[in-house]
Order: structure tokens, then C-alpha cells, then sequence
């Protein structure tokens, strides 16, 4: 199939679906929407898309159908509730989830549907990336429907990040394994500069010399700079959802039988920050743990020189 007849149907328009279905509109495919809130779907149909009630309405009338949703139990609940997509995909039909969730999910569908193609394809990249369409996408599944598919992807991601990273329910293990890992450079980032300055030294003089060191991280030479020099823990990912994010990887460690001590700390300090901030506060917000015991905001000295002229 060409861009002209592939008709995509999408369910979940939230911070990410929106962004991606605008993309994909102007990639030229046709869409198909849903979502629990119509309004979040109001931009895409003004765009041309048509609207629908129910996931099954977006099954009989798609040719694949991309869910991306905040956890697994909504994604279960659009395949399984009333007038859910499971029962209404067509035999042969394809079913693309890029949602942040669990092989488990997905197992039981194709289990129940053997006769479906399914991908899990999470993203990474922020709403940020799913606006400019520059996601990086991670699929699990048939090396055959990557291929089939790729225009798709191509369209809400960056072709070089496009990644098959291998069979079905590699792409959520692989994003929740990024993820995990993030979030430890956030607190181990955290710590090390709090206690640096602490210790007498001045915070860019530290930073630099991590960067140029083994140590460094991507997290450590520019994504760190949010705070430092803007005081930006990222509110466009709630802590609510990082915190969600960081079960499902404890829930992965514990299902493969492997331990997961390191990740469980920096779950309870994403946990702790929750209960202090909020569950709306930005996902980087576990940094303000330790700079509420420093006793002050860690920034870097031009910044703040610049906020002050």
C-alpha cells in the first residue's frame, strides 16, 4: 500500500498523539481517530481527519491502527472494553501500539488473535519530538511489517532512529531500559553536583571536568542545562508519569527474575519527590531533593549573571 490508500487509524491524541497525527497528515496519509476526549481530536479533524466514537469504529474503517495511551491498563481497556479494537480488527489486521508499556499486554492480544500483525513501536523524543517529528522509535515485532510500515514510522520519526530491535515486546523492554537508565543520570547527576559544591567546588568547574571525563553522559553535557541555567525541570512529562514509568521497569526486572536494586532506589527518590512537589511537577523535579538540602538552586554563575542584567 501507498501513502494514497493507507488509511491509519490512531487512538489517543494526548501530548504525543497530537503531534504525531499531525505529522502524519502531512506525510499524506488519511486518518481515522479517538479518543476518551473529543476535544483533544478537534485539531486532526480540522485537519481532515474523521472522527469516530469507539476503537472498534477505528478498526473497521483503518487500514492499521497506532495506540498511544498512558499505561498498559488503557491500552487493555481499548482492546478489551466495550466495542474494543481485539474483536473488531479485520483477520490479517495490524495493530501498532507505541504506548510506554509491558510485553504482557500485547502477549495476551496475540494470543487471543494469532491471526493479527502486531508491533509494539514506542517513542522517544517528548512532545517536543512528537510536534517535530523527529521521534525515536523502537520496534519489536516481524522484520516484514517494520519494512511494510516503514513510510509510517518514517512520518512521526527520524529515519536513521528508527530502530527494529527484535522480536515482540523488544520495543517496550528497550524503551523502558532507556528510560530506567535516564532517570538513574538524573539522580546520580544530582547527587554528585550537590555534593561537589558542597564540597567548595564551583558548579560549571565540576560539570566541565564530568564532561571531560570517563564519566560523562549526555545527561551530565546537555540535558542537565535545563536546570542549571533555567531553573526547567520539564513540566511537559509530569513526575506522575516518570514515576509510572519507573514501575513498569521494576515490573519487567521482576518478571525476567533479574534483580533491580539500583532501579528501586531511584524509583523511591522519583516517588519521594512526588509526594513533595506534586504529581504534576516536571519529571526532573527529583533534582529539587537535593538542592533543598544543599540549601540552594544549583545554577550555573553566566546564567544566572544573565538573569540578573
Amino acid at each position: 500500500m501507498t501513502k494514497r490508500t493507507l488509511t491509519v487509524g490512531f487512538i489517543g491524541l494526548g501530548s504525543m498523539g497530537s503531534g504525531m497525527t499531525r505529522n502524519l497528515q502531512a506525510s499524506g496519509f488519511p486518518l481515522v481517530v479517538t479518543d476518551v476526549r473529543p476535544e483533544a481530536a478537534a485539531d486532526a479533524v480540522a485537519r481532515g481527519a474523521v472522527w469516530v466514537d469507539t476503537a472498534a469504529e477505528v478498526a473497521s474503517r483503518a487500514d492499521l491502527v497506532i495506540t498511544m495511551l498512558p499505561t498498559p491498563r488503557h491500552v487493555d481497556q481499548v482492546l478489551r472494553g466495550p466495542d474494543g479494537l481485539l474483536d473488531a480488527l479485520p483477520s490479517g489486521g495490524t495493530w501498532v501500539d507505541m504506548s510506554t508499556s509491558v510485553p504482557e499486554v500485547a502477549e495476551r492480544a496475540r494470543a487471543d488473535r494469532p491471526d493479527l500483525r502486531v508491533l509494539d513501536a514506542p517513542v522517544s523524543g517528548m512532545s517536543v519530538g512528537a510536534a517535530n517529528g523527529t521521534l525515536q522509535i523502537f520496534i519489536g515485532g516481524e522484520a516484514d511489517d517494520v519494512e511494510r510500515l516503514r513510510e509510517v514510522f518514517e512520518a512521526m520519526g527520524e529515519p536513521e532512529r528508527i530502530l527494529h530491535v527484535g522480536g515482540h515486546g523488544a520495543g517496550y523492554a528497550v524503551k523502558l531500559m532507556i528510560n530506567q537508565l535516564w532517570f538513574s543520570h538524573l539522580i546520580a547527576t544530582a547527587e554528585v553536583l550537590s555534593v561537589g559544591v558542597k564540597a567548595g567546588v564551583d558548579l560549571e568547574v565540576l560539570r566541565r571536568a564530568l564532561v571531560a571525563s570517563p564519566a560523562n553522559s549526555n545527561f551530565v553535557e546537555y540535558d542537565v542545562l535545563s536546570i542549571l541555567d533555567h531553573g526547567d525541570y520539564d513540566e511537559g512529562f509530569a513526575l506522575a508519569l516518570a514515576c509510572k514509568d519507573l514501575g513498569l521497569s521494576s515490573d519487567l526486572a521482576r518478571s525476567v527474575g533479574m534483580p533491580y536494586e539500583l532501579s528501586g532506589l531511584v524509583d523511591q527518590q522519583f516517588r519521594r519527590a512526588k509526594a513533595m512537589y506534586g504529581e504534576r511537577a516536571g519529571e526532573m523535579t527529583p533534582f529539587r531533593l537535593y538542592e533543598d538540602l544543599l540549601g540552594e538552586p544549583l545554577r550555573r554563575a553566566r546564567a544566572a549573571a544573565e538573569v540578573s542584567r
